[in-house]
């Protein structure tokens, strides 16, 4: 397979920015998690935890979308273009 970065300067940026927000999400949760006195708190844990969970599976997905679009975009040719996206769906299929 042929050279050619794993996804775009744009790419890159818009991935780390979804990351940051997951990490604040997670720091929101531990703070949660230290101050739950009540069960009412716990289910605002839950929530809360659920919603980076999802966050971060978007942001997987975002990485795979943005990584198929740039890769199979650089190929050189067909060959190329479909060993870049097995190699992608293999991804997919290991860590989804």
């Amino acid at each position: 397979m042929a050279g050619g970065g794993a996804l775009s300067a744009e790419q890159k940026k818009d991935l780390m920015n979804r990351l940051a927000r997951v990490e604040g999400q997670l720091r929101g949760v531990q703070k949660l998690i230290a101050m739950a006195e009540t069960p009412s708190d716990c289910d605002a844990v839950a929530q809360q935890m659920s919603a980076a969970r999802k966050a971060l599976d978007r942001s997987f997905v975002q990485l795979l979308a943005g990584a198929i679009v740039t890769q199979t975009g650089n190929a050189e040719n067909l060959d190329d273009a479909q060993a870049r996206a097995a190699h992608l769906a293999a991804m997919l299929d290991k860590f989804a």
